[in-house]
């Protein structure tokens, strides 16, 4: 699992007009998962399942 960061230089992250996260495959918005347990949270694909960890 790579960072959103590293997602957005690779291509594999797109941002839409309105800034939100994007999976370049399906051009879905990626919802955000909150681990307690867990520095940060999870962006994830609703449609292909591919996550990527958003550190703060």
């Amino acid at each position: 699992m790579e960072s959103t960061r590293k997602g957005l230089r690779s291509g594999a992250i797109t941002k839409d007009t309105y800034e939100r996260l994007t999976c370049a495959e399906c051009k879905k918005t990626l919802k955000t998962r909150n681990d307690p347990d867990e520095i940060g949270s999870i962006r994830a694909c609703p449609d292909c399942g591919t996550e990527w960890r958003e550190l703060r």
